[in-house]
């Protein structure tokens, strides 16, 4: 049996694979400007801090990109992971074990999840004002947790997971934690049918429905596995820091929806690849990591993170509007 691709799968296929070569080229190029910036960007001490940086950030774009490409987001993994980190905090500060409470910590996360999983299918409410307002209400609650206190006696054991490196490796033992998360969630998002479910959500909800896709229930797990996932990526923030802060992870969910999004998964649903994300947070964490060498201030980081945002949604739309007067053309020719 034949599969017969239309000529419109066929184009969005070709642009995403167009989109993912684009974005190996810019990481080889931001690669070769990090030589050049600096001599020790290229070590493998500093190798290792740049895949460290992007830990967290790397964690909870996975969730994210599977809400995207279902028409949803989640601006409140941030405010989750802060929240998580402050719980942790305040458990371990009551004398629970550490096993205990980071079992705690992640339920309270999967719950969080829960609550907006539930305001946006439940109440069908849209999940952006949604989870504005739970940003601030978790990050809120992290703030009544711990005030502006900080918890860091954690037990040495577990810090050093934080920082130490994978075996002979410079790949951090944090971020074996991401390499795994991916291969799970891009085998679910590219090869299973529950993942082929969520694009067909994104392009067409309506249809989705009448071909027995169950949408509500795929969009509540999402959002609950993107609770469960942001609060492990407090506790590994924690555990990095040594510190559990009620601020801690605050501003990171414009980091994770810049590289969702400048990975080519559009913000309307229906389109993206796990692949181009992976390959957008390797280019956030590479353009950070070498600008900080050079001493660039905090504040024109979060400039770039900016404008790979804007990148995002500007580039995708003007090939796709090059491509439209294109083909308009090349049928006018043949008439």
């Amino acid at each position: 049996m034949v599969d017969i691709v239309s000529p419109a799968t066929a184009r969005k296929h070709t642009a995403h694979l167009s989109w993912e070569v684009l974005l190996t080229v810019i990481l080889a190029g931001s690669l070769a400007l990090g030589r050049l910036l600096s001599s020790v960007f290229l070590q493998t001490d500093n190798l290792g801090n740049i895949l460290l940086d992007v830990t967290e950030i790397s964690l909870m774009a996975l969730p994210m990109t599977f809400i995207i490409v279902t028409g949803e987001i989640d601006l409140s993994v941030a405010s989750v992971l802060g929240a998580s980190s402050a719980l942790m905090g305040v458990l371990w500060h009551m004398g629970l074990p550490m096993p205990l409470v980071m079992a705690l910590v992640v339920t309270g996360g999967a719950a969080a999840g829960a609550l907006n999983g539930w305001l946006v299918v439940g109440l069908e409410l849209p999940s952006l004002a949604v989870t504005i307002g739970t940003l601030a209400l978790f990050r809120g609650l992290a703030y009544v947790l711990l005030g502006d206190q900080a918890v860091a006696d954690f037990p040495a054991s577990y810090t050093a997971f934080g920082m130490n490196p994978l075996g002979a490796t410079f790949i951090p033992q944090p971020f074996a934690i991401v390499i795994v998360g991916a291969v799970l969630f891009g085998i679910v998002l590219h090869a299973t049918p529950f993942g082929r479910s969520l694009y067909a959500i994104g392009a067409n909800p309506s249809a989705a429905r009448f071909s027995g896709i169950d949408v509500s229930r795929a969009k509540l797990r999402l959002f609950v596995l993107s609770g469960l996932v942001s609060a492990i990526a407090g506790v590994i923030f924690t555990l990095r820091f040594t510190s559990a802060r009620g601020d801690n992870g605050e501003g990171f969910e414009l980091a994770v929806i810049a590289a969702v999004l400048f990975g080519g998964v559009t913000i309307f649903g229906g389109r993206g690849s796990l692949y181009g994300v992976l390959l957008s947070l390797l280019i956030v964490g590479v353009l950070r990591n070498a600008l900080t060498l050079v001493d660039v201030s905090s504040e024109t980081l979060t400039i770039v993170t900016g404008l790979l945002l804007l990148s995002s949604v500007l580039i995708p739309n003007l090939v796709a509007g090059w491509r439209a007067r294109r083909d308009k053309r090349l049928v006018a020719a043949r008439r």
